[in-house]
């Protein structure tokens, strides 16, 4: 009796030991889902400033986040362009770094914000198996970049209410969204974290009387609304040139109007809670999609998979897909072109001045993007 007892309180002991290293570890991969990708401002970058610079009510949150400032050294308009609204489409991660290390401004003002709801970039959507993190490799070695989550991190805002009520218009949701970024939109400083983040960014545009918002996104391949620019109604104009002008560079995108009964969106409330042009871009993402396989790192930048392979062959799809798959290097290039653009379109139209130059094309940038991402410090 006294050996079997003291056996029990052996294996006892044994799998107390595992299970505290077991919390251990995990305690450790859970906390490095904070730490953040490095970013290297290239010679455009004038300033780094935090939104909290702009709406003091963020400061030393989850919700504060980094703002590029790259200021020409002539007077002219400004535009903004956001990435990681929604942590889980890499590609306006992506392209919001790519415009922070190449381009330089001339005139006018480029804001650029790469982390827009930095909650979600420190956790990942429930019971989806995606990767926290992924890799890009430049001609000087690898990049990685977070892999986060659609919504604020529950950490930092919690419970969900049964329904999420939408502040200024009484839009009634699944309750979910109240950590929607967009659907925050254009914030409140009485309301809840996620709309205080979207109360920064809409303070951001008001203080700098920003011209130009582009609001960068990804979407499945079986979402009606991909490989577009939707625009809100005092922006189509401006939208529709420079989908014009994205077709010349080969690239083939189409335009939605900002729906008028759909809010909390940036092309809804920045249009009409602010002066700017509002407008959001959405590329092809197979990692978000209900139709893939395995999410991996590896789907993340190939963009292959061969489930939607076979989705294309019955039709179910909205873009064209076959076993290329929609790379990263595409998306991004997508991105940057719709960017570019837009800035051309709001020149020629004669609304303002914008000029941005040592920015890639789409042509140098749809095979591959790591030439045009800074090589990674030791």
């Amino acid at each position: 009796m006294k050996i079997e007892t003291k056996k029990s309180w052996l294996t006892a002991i044994v799998l107390l030991c595992l299970s505290a290293l077991t919390i251990g570890y995990l305690a450790t991969v859970f906390l490095a889902q904070r730490q953040e990708e490095p970013i290297y401002p290239g010679p455009g970058v004038t300033e780094i400033k935090m939104l909290s610079d702009w709406y003091p009510g963020l400061k030393d949150t989850a919700g504060d986040t980094e703002v590029y400032v790259l200021k020409g050294a002539k007077e002219g308009d400004s535009m903004l362009v956001l990435g990681g609204t929604h942590a889980n489409e890499p590609s306006g991660l992506v392209a919001a770094v790519l415009l922070i290390e190449n381009a330089v401004v001339e005139e006018g003002t480029l804001y650029v914000i790469p982390r827009a709801n930095n909650s979600a970039m420190t956790c990942t959507d429930p019971q989806e198996g995606a990767p926290t993190r992924f890799t890009i490799s430049t001609p000087n070695g690898d990049r990685w970049f977070r892999f986060g989550s659609r919504a604020t991190n529950p950490v930092h805002q919690w419970p969900d209410p049964e329904i999420y009520v939408h502040a200024t218009s009484g839009q009634r949701l699944s309750g979910s969204e109240t950590r929607n970024l967009n659907r925050a939109y254009p914030g409140r400083t009485d309301g809840n974290f996620t709309e205080k983040i979207a109360y920064g960014v809409a303070e951001l545009i008001r203080q700098e009387d920003v011209a130009i918002e582009m609001d960068l996104h990804e979407a499945s391949p079986e979402y009606p609304t991909i490989n577009a620019m939707v625009a809100h109604e005092d922006a189509m104009l401006l939208a529709n040139s420079a989908i014009i002008n994205m077709a010349l560079e080969g690239v083939s995108i189409g335009i939605e109007p900002s729906p008028t009964n759909l809010h909390g969106l940036t092309h809804r409330e920045l249009g009409d809670f602010t002066d700017t042009y509002a407008l959001l871009m959405e590329t092809s993402n197979p990692s978000q999609g209900r139709l893939r396989g395995r999410t991996d790192s590896e789907m993340v930048v190939t963009g292959k998979d061969k489930f939607y392979v076979k989705a294309a062959e019955y039709g179910r799809l909205y873009v064209p897909y076959d076993e290329a798959g929609h790379p990263i290097s595409m998306r991004v290039a997508r991105h940057i072109c719709g960017v570019t653009q837009v800035a051309a379109a709001f020149n020629e139209l004669g609304l303002g001045n914008l000029v941005m130059t040592n920015i890639p094309s789409y042509a140098e940038m749809e095979g591959d993007i790591g030439p045009y991402l800074a090589p990674p410090a030791a």
